[in-house]
């Protein structure tokens, strides 16, 4: 045998074990880590979902949350279920492709995954309802409010991505999982080594920088997204969205319902200052709250504000700035990934509005 023919053996070797590995390893975590809810069938895809039905003393409208990138249900669930238990009918479900959910062929988009929120509506018996869109779960909520603006009485985003950044760029993970045949490799041997050796750091500066919650990746279940086809899918979700804002954006001003905009000032996964004062900017009426020293993670840094930012598009009069000067005070200390976790900001960044 030349030498030749023993690297490629040795190859070969390699990216079987690493199959191997990574089929045990997608068992172990689906073990861990089983549905909640229920599943529907929506035009082929099978979509895991909790819906928790109107209490007798709900005083909201129903609520739809929306997660984001690398998430699933659990992820909204898990902070709001417990914040706003008792006053409102909501609905919690795996994007496609996410958590357990399978991906379908119509949910290749924020747009095609509006319409699975539609349908999945129609299924529980939800007419019409707040939209909680969190991160890439922003991008599904403003196109839904403009495919089904019959269907949404209210906004509310949450460390968005709704806008083009500048150069469109992503992480090379993301770009290379979406290359036919290799990204399926890359999926089905390196994603769940990787990733296991890089979650725990990766959450960190999700959160920068405010200290991640103590067991939140248990609670939130994060680590179903290193499954081969969870990944994949995660992944042609976040390499697309850039051409998905490009047409998007320029129709958010046709978006009137009532808005509130939540976002941090020191979000190191979204330039905050493209997405959320963009977002702001574009949709009439629309209410930005600006948070000092809050990354990306409001939903579970600052729930006690984003329920407020709830009760405010539903009717209730709610000072949503004093609000947010509760939760600066409650976090100004927290200084968790300074130095290791990079907070970018875009050339020429807009200045959000003057608050008040």
């Amino acid at each position: 045998m030349n030498l030749l023919a023993a690297f490629v053996l040795f190859l070969l070797a390699v990216v079987v074990a690493l199959a191997g590995a990574t089929r045990i390893g997608a068992w172990i975590i689906e073990r861990r880590n089983p549905p909640v809810g229920a599943f529907v069938d929506i035009g082929g895809a099978q979509i895991h979902h909790v819906h928790q039905r109107r209490p007798a003393a709900a005083d909201l409208p129903p609520i739809v949350f929306i997660h984001g990138a690398s998430g699933n249900l659990k992820d909204q669930m898990v902070p709001f279920s417990r914040a706003l238990a008792g006053r409102a009918e909501m609905l919690f479900f795996d994007r496609p492709g996410h958590g357990w959910s399978t991906r379908g062929t119509s949910n290749g988009d924020p747009g095609g995954q509006s319409a699975t929120v539609a349908a999945l509506m129609d299924r529980v018996g939800i007419d019409r309802a707040i939209i909680v869109g969190h991160s890439f779960g922003g991008a599904v909520a403003a196109i839904f409010a403009l495919d089904f603006p019959d269907r949404v009485a209210g906004l509310v985003f949450m460390s968005a991505a709704s806008h083009p950044w500048p150069g469109g760029k992503t992480s090379w993970y993301y770009d290379l999982a979406t290359v036919p045949l290799l990204g399926w490799l890359f999926a089905e041997t390196l994603a769940w080594p990787g990733g296991m050796l890089r979650m725990r750091a990766a959450t960190d500066c999700v959160f920068a920088p405010n200290p991640t919650p103590e067991n939140y990746l248990r609670d939130a279940s994060i680590e179903l997204v290193l499954r081969p086809s969870a990944f994949r899918s995660n992944s042609l979700d976040v390499e697309g969205l850039y051409r998905h804002a490009l047409k998007a954006a320029p129709r958010y001003r046709e978006i009137a319902v009532p808005t509130v905009v939540v976002s941090g000032d020191r979000d190191t996964v979204v330039f905050e200052e493209i997405h959320s004062v963009g977002l702001a900017r574009d949709i009439p009426g629309a209410e930005l709250i600006w948070v000092h020293n809050l990354g990306h993670k409001p939903d579970w840094i600052a729930t006690d504000l984003a329920v407020a930012a709830i009760e405010k598009v539903a009717g209730v009069e709610r000072d949503l700035l004093a609000a947010a000067r509760l939760v600066e005070r409650r976090i100004a200390s927290d200084n968790f990934g300074v130095g290791v976790c990079i907070d970018e900001k875009p050339a020429a960044a807009p200045e959000p509005a003057p608050e008040g």
